[in-house]
């Protein structure tokens, strides 16, 4: 972790990083999403509407993924001062909150066959609401602290309290009595059907590869930002010197 410190280090590592992931990212989910649109059956239950299975569960995997890279980086800020953990944590903020909106919404668009409604304030989906929520604060804080000049502790601490929602969304289903289907992949092993899973675990790593791309590329926007503002305090400084 701390051998990449040195900024030109990541960002020699991002460069090459991010085509690959981009590509792998857009390859694998296209092609499992077309193979879940075309060659897979409709559920027996569900009918059509199981389909965006390959969309929704993806997109709800990478929302909770994405607060814990900020808790993650946050906690690496806090303990060992890493000087990228705070770009990463702030990186990963906009991506996390994106993926969270699209698993709402899809899983709206299939709770209004399955369920009869668009949405209830069922355990699952309030707690996830309740993270979308948390990453506009996030997003908020952050921006609030970048252009005010305070302390990036405050944003660290509070991706590191918001963390305590990820562990209530992943046990919603078992704590509460919920209208959302309970865990179907546990550690026991999985009650979806093959012909339902593969295309879906494809669709995952596809998505989380599109994820990472998306974070490597904000922080190296975020790193050129910050040294761009560097050069031009000391190029203000110089100026003053000199006059």
């Amino acid at each position: 972790m701390h051998g990449f410190a040195n900024p030109r280090r990541f960002l020699a590592l991002a460069r090459r990083l991010t085509p690959i992931l981009v590509g792998a990212g857009l390859a694998a989910s296209t092609a499992a999403i077309l193979w879940g649109l075309i060659a897979v059956p409709p559920d027996r239950l569900m009918g059509e509407t199981v389909r965006i299975i390959f969309i929704h569960v993806p997109t709800a995997w990478l929302g909770m993924a994405g607060w814990g890279t900020i808790a993650g980086a946050s906690l690496a800020f806090i303990v060992w001062r890493h000087p990228l953990a705070a770009l990463a944590a702030r990186a990963a903020a906009v991506p996390g909150a994106v993926f969270t909106a699209l698993c709402l919404v899809t899983g709206s668009i299939w709770g209004r066959p399955t369920w009869g409604t668009w949405w209830v304030w069922d355990g699952r989906l309030t707690s996830m609401l309740i993270l979308l929520f948390l990453y506009l604060a996030y997003i908020a804080l952050s921006q609030a602290v970048e252009r005010e000049g305070a302390s990036a502790r405050l944003p660290a601490i509070f991706g590191l309290v918001g963390a305590v929602n990820i562990p209530i969304i992943n046990r919603s289903v078992v704590w509460w009595n919920s209208l959302h289907q309970p865990p179907s992949i546990t550690t026991g092993g999985s009650s979806i059907d093959g012909v339902f899973l593969w295309p879906m675990l494809i669709a995952l790593i596809g998505f989380t590869c599109i994820f990472a791309a998306c974070v490597l590329m904000n922080m190296r926007a975020l790193l050129a930002q910050t040294q761009a503002e560097a050069r031009l305090r000391r190029r203000a400084m110089e100026a003053e010197a000199d006059a």
